[in-house]
């Protein structure tokens, strides 16, 4: 299991200070949507000059003109950049295809599909690298989580990773060490803490013995 950090609410200077804070803790930095409308793909580029040891994952939440965009997020220095589970099936063979060309991975995100073990057994066979169950900003809210999710997608999935993103925090981390994913993804669960980096440290602590 790897911890990814999600910023979505930062500047480039803000990210790079708050990566230095947790960085020996964390595998992979998420530059989020919100930091790359703000930002653009320099953004990308910037945080993995800075950090060249970290997997820097680019969350285009791609939708259409896939392999043009993985292009591009390649270029800025990505490692792993996302396109949405509910985009066409030619988008996301189009996102695979260019991927493997450029050495990088494909993670979906389940957001807003409805029937996710059908999808997942879908996703699987066209070749996705991680498939991600994600409970977004507006359902947190009221107080949904992607346990179940999860669980739904491991029992379909053959060769894909999953991952887990959505309200993470060090009170919940047990319940998702528990289910296994491959990959956990914490934003605010981090960011909005008054000390980023012992959070992080316990998170990183847990995920391992788990």
């Amino acid at each position: 299991m790897e911890l990814q950090l999600a910023l979505d609410l930062v500047n480039i200077p803000e990210a790079i200070e708050l990566i230095t804070e947790v960085e020996e803790h964390i595998d992979v930095v998420e530059i989020g949507t919100p930091v790359v409308i703000n930002e653009g793909l320099r953004a990308v580029k910037e945080i993995k000059e800075a950090f060249p040891n970290l997997k820097v994952l680019a969350d285009l939440k791609i939708m259409d003109a896939a392999g043009y965009e993985v292009m591009k997020a390649s270029e800025a220095g990505a490692d792993i950049i996302t396109i949405l589970g509910a985009a066409e099936d030619e988008s996301i063979k189009g996102a695979v295809k260019e991927a493997k060309k450029q050495g990088k991975k494909i993670l979906v995100d389940m957001i807003a599909v409805k029937d996710i073990e059908g999808r997942a057994k879908e996703l699987d066979a066209l070749g996705v690298d991680f498939i991600c169950v994600h409970t977004g900003y507006d359902l947190q809210a009221v107080g949904q989580n992607s346990f179940e999710d999860l669980r739904a997608i491991k029992s379909v999935v053959r060769n894909a990773k999953t991952a887990i993103a959505g309200g993470i925090k060090l009170e919940t981390l047990p319940e998702v060490v528990k289910a296994a994913p491959d990959l956990i993804i914490v934003g605010g669960g981090i960011t909005g803490q008054a000390d980023k980096k012992t959070t992080t440290a316990k998170m990183q602590e847990m995920i391992h013995q788990g």
